[in-house]
């Protein structure tokens, strides 16, 4: 069994490209149809995959998502053992964790309602392009899991980074905090789908993405509704499903 190239090249820090992995953050909050695009465009001709095994934006986020759960326990948590977990329960279940569950459901779920699957998980199968699969292109779970990644980063800039700097306001009684508060879940929710679209719509042998969508005005009217019955910075809050409570402001 051959080991997928992603894995052979998890400890070769050298051969990991950091410098587009900076690129994709930056572009993926101010254009994030140009990161795709670039792995579109970028494609080698030899090779029938999309997928691309270079774990530098893995690495980078992962070290990202492990510094602001430090902040979020350092602020929250009781003591110095609960800290370290908060930090590796943000990087191994919240990122690593969910990206990989939702790298599944699509890898299953888009493949079969709106296109074709490939065997080969992180990409090809052995034989290539005159392999079982016969040229055709596929999707991969290798891609798949390149997407949830990346539709990640607005979870992160938002519930994780913004959302800390400004838990002493939006946590307060009052009716504003409880907008604002509000208001970033449903932005950073409504930027994942739009990523996740934006990822498999790159895709030309996909049809029918614009159903990735759908969740977004769904979540509008959840938003609206909650405005007057729920508090999402004070009953969501990442640190919370850590086992940590929130301390209220004084």
């Amino acid at each position: 069994m051959r080991v997928p190239p992603f894995f052979r090249r998890l400890f070769k820090f050298t051969s990991m490209d950091f410098e587009t992995a900076v690129w994709e953050m930056t572009h993926l909050i101010i254009a994030p149809k140009k990161v795709f695009r670039n792995i579109y465009y970028h494609k080698p001709e030899t090779k029938q995959t999309y997928h691309r095994p270079d774990p530098a934006y893995t690495y980078l986020l992962s070290l990202f998502v492990l510094l602001t759960g430090l902040a979020w326990g350092i602020a929250y948590s009781p003591t110095v053992l609960s800290t370290l977990r908060v930090a590796l329960v943000f990087v191994c279940v919240h990122f690593l964790g969910s990206s990989l569950l939702v790298s599944t459901l699509m890898y299953f779920l888009v493949g079969r309602v709106l296109g074709r699957r490939r065997r080969g998980l992180f990409g090809p199968p052995i034989g290539g392009a005159q392999g079982s699969t016969g040229g055709e292109e596929g999707l991969e779970f290798g891609y798949c899991f390149d997407v949830s990644i990346r539709a990640f980063l607005p979870i992160w800039a938002f519930l994780y980074v913004l959302q800390f700097l400004l838990l002493p306001l939006i946590v307060q009684d009052y009716w504003v905090s409880n907008f604002f508060g509000n208001l970033m879940y449903l932005l950073a929710l409504s930027y994942y789908f739009v990523i996740t679209f934006l990822g498999y719509n790159a895709l030309p042998f996909l049809g029918r993405t614009e159903v990735l969508l759908v969740p977004i005005p769904v979540l509008v009217v959840v938003w609206i509704l909650s405005l007057f019955t729920f508090d999402c910075a004070t009953n969501l809050a990442p640190v919370l499903w850590c086992g940590v409570g929130l301390r209220k402001p004084v």
